[in-house]
């Protein structure tokens, strides 16, 4: 039997497979957590998220409307590829899985060192190190995937900062800070235009929230 997300924190952690990129003092994911991901998760916990529990996750029409159906495996109503990151989740229920992988979410400004700022020793795709950037893909916001109508499978778009995917778009991310009720998400996603993707994109939500454009990466 399922319980509430509650009871997650007494489950036996397991490791994340999801690759990890190392930077200045902490590590994070180097992709979006998958629907594969989480599913395996939720099976092992006994975790039933809000949006399955409530009949249907969030999509923007006149204003905020339940979808029916829309959960973290079909995340527009039909069951999508295990690689599509996973959302309709809400920020409890990320920071649970991230905790279970023995990380955390990342906090504002571990993200946005992540997704701007280029540290590696032997950066790829003409980074420089040392260097602050725009848009998670560089000074040009090509190659991210918004202004879509959905999501993609990670790792497809253009590599990033860091050697990252999908710092910009593609889904919000939680961030691990709060203010009240709400979290700060970050990087825009597949609706939004490319200002979305940049540090002043950042958005309060409320923690609460589970939307097809809010998913997360764990750090560590």
């Amino acid at each position: 039997m399922r319980h509430n997300v509650l009871v997650v924190a007494l489950c036996v952690a397991s490791p994340s497979a999801a690759e990890r990129v190392n930077l200045d003092g902490f590590s994070i994911d180097r992709s979006e957590v998958t629907i594969g991901a989480f599913a395996s998760f939720a099976d092992r916990a006994g975790l039933v998220t809000k949006a399955e529990k409530n009949g249907g996750g969030f999509e923007w029409g006149a204003g905020w409307e339940r979808r029916a159906g829309w959960n973290y495996t079909s995340p527009q109503g039909l069951p999508a590829p295990e690689n599509e990151p996973a959302v309709h989740i809400s920020w409890a229920e990320a920071q649970a899985f991230c905790e279970d992988a023995g990380g955390r979410l990342p906090t504002r400004e571990e993200w946005a060192a992540a997704a701007y700022t280029e540290q590696r020793e032997s950066p790829t795709s003409g980074f420089e190190r040392g260097r602050t950037y725009i848009y998670p893909v560089g000074d040009q916001p090509e190659g991210m995937n918004n202004n879509r109508k959905h999501q993609v499978e990670i790792a497809t778009t253009k590599q990033g900062v860091n050697g990252l995917y999908d710092m910009g778009a593609n889904v919000w991310e939680w961030l691990s800070d709060r203010q009240g009720e709400d979290a700060l998400t970050a990087g825009g996603s597949w609706w939004y235009g490319p200002n979305a993707t940049r540090v002043e994109g950042m958005q309060w939500k409320p923690a609460t929230f589970y939307a097809v454009y809010v998913g997360f990466r764990c750090a560590y």
